[in-house]
């Protein structure tokens, strides 16, 4: 499979290194909430953690673009989070405050910022997948007809080099689960052991799922993933997908292999 192609709904678009990747990401992102809100007055949009997807959350804080979009009308979730302390720097909720922090200042609602729950609050990573789900199905409506999630605009995705996405792990439990949208992960693979994660389920409604993803270590993932015969229980990055078109936004050192 060649570079900066589209296969199906599947978009491969790569950028010479990281910094390349979080500055086109986040312009993507400003234009994709931008398009959101133009088309339905709001936006929702799934955070990721990671290296390129901080580094592209700071790409938004720093764009002259950033007051181009309406903040109080849009609407934040996370795929996945560590189960741990609300101030631990492990936390995804805490890296997003390179942005988070920026937006206070241009109109941002904390009461549209739906973090998930921390061991300050729950007992267990199930009560804070629990709680979690509650809260997207508060949320979540189509067409005034009550659903369990929101229908996001845009669910953004890191991968690791073993495959995993969100906190879905290869033949870990967590991958094989249906019928809830949140999930408690205990045992990860990949520390800290406790985490809450979205389902395949809930990843898969979004509108637009975007995997952002750099770096040589994650080349064999990347291309098994996309090679078209993985089972999403070996290879995790293989079974998630938008609802209108799913994008790979790679460096070209994690497209290496494609």
């Amino acid at each position: 499979m060649n570079a900066n192609r589209q296969v199906g709904n599947t978009h491969i678009v790569v950028h010479p290194d990281l910094p390349a990747t979080a500055a086109a990401v986040a312009a993507r992102l400003i234009t994709a909430i931008l398009d959101a809100q133009a088309a339905r007055g709001e936006a929702s949009i799934v955070l990721t953690g990671g290296t390129l997807g901080i580094a592209s959350l700071q790409a938004v804080a720093d764009s002259p673009a950033l007051t181009s979009v309406d903040w109080s009308r849009v609407n934040f979730y996370w795929g996945d989070e560590r189960f741990v302390a609300a101030d631990s720097a492990d936390r995804n909720a805490v890296q997003a405050e390179v942005l988070l922090s920026v937006l206070d200042g241009h109109g941002l609602d904390r009461q549209r910022v739906h973090a998930m729950g921390s061991t300050d609050e729950f007992a267990t990573p199930e009560e804070a997948a629990a709680s979690y789900a509650e809260t997207l199905a508060a949320e979540a409506t189509d067409e005034g007809t009550p659903v369990a999630v929101p229908v996001f605009d845009v669910l953004m995705l890191g991968m690791g080099p073993d495959s995993h996405v969100a906190s879905l792990f290869p033949d870990h439990v967590g991958a094989t689960i249906t019928g809830v949208p949140v999930i408690g992960v205990h045992d990860s693979p990949k520390p800290p052991p406790l985490r809450v994660s979205l389902t395949f389920e809930t990843i898969n409604t979004a509108r637009a799922v975007w995997l952002v993803v750099a770096g040589a270590d994650k080349a064999p993932a990347a291309a098994v993933a996309l090679g078209g015969e993985a089972t999403r229980e070996r290879v995790p990055a293989s079974g998630v997908q938008g609802t209108e078109g799913t994008w790979w936004l790679m460096d070209q050192a994690a497209a290496a292999l494609i």
